[in-house]
């Protein structure tokens, strides 16, 4: 951070140096904003709602399923045979392992495809800092590692106007 930092610093001031007469366009784009507001995002949060509901209900009726049996061995078992009680626990045990190993590879699915859709939207998002730039013609446009940024430089607002352009041209 203090690296990306330095060399904000360094690149500023060699632009500023350098500028002499010329006049310097400089903005700032929060990108955790961008990303937090574009309607591409919500747009990939509901296709992996969809995408995904129907599993998560498959394991929430499974660890339901898992529930009853556990309340029944605790209700039955001081009138249960000792087979039929270490039948239960053992079924118990097991359908617990598949829920868990489910579980796992849920996740593990979950996560994955969340992160290609988070790429996606990362290179969109970059693509409308970059069309903004071109149009308004900005000499340096900077993102990470700036710690402060007046609202005279704050352009997010443009780019997350160039995002929902791009989203409604679809």
């Amino acid at each position: 951070m203090i690296k990306n930092f330095l060399a904000v610093f360094v690149v500023s001031f060699v632009v500023l140096s350098n500028a002499s007469a010329a006049d310097i366009k400089i903005g700032f784009v929060n990108v955790p904003r961008v990303l937090e507001k574009a309607p591409q995002a919500e747009k990939a949060k509901k296709d992996l709602e969809k995408e995904f509901s129907p599993r998560d209900k498959r394991l929430l009726a499974e660890k339901k399923k898992i529930k009853k049996l556990q309340e029944k061995l605790q209700r039955d078992a001081a009138v249960m045979s000792a087979d039929e009680k270490r039948k239960l626990e053992k079924d118990i045990v097991s359908k617990s392992r598949d829920v868990k190993r489910t579980q796992d590879e849920f996740r593990e699915d979950f996560n994955i495809r969340r992160n290609e859709e988070l790429g996606k939207l990362q290179k969109k998002v970059y693509e409308a800092i970059k069309r903004l730039a071109k149009q308004e013609k900005f000499d340096l446009l900077l993102t990470e590692g700036v710690v402060y940024a007046s609202s005279a430089v704050d352009v997010t607002k443009k780019v997350q106007d160039q995002l929902a352009k791009m989203y409604s041209s679809k």
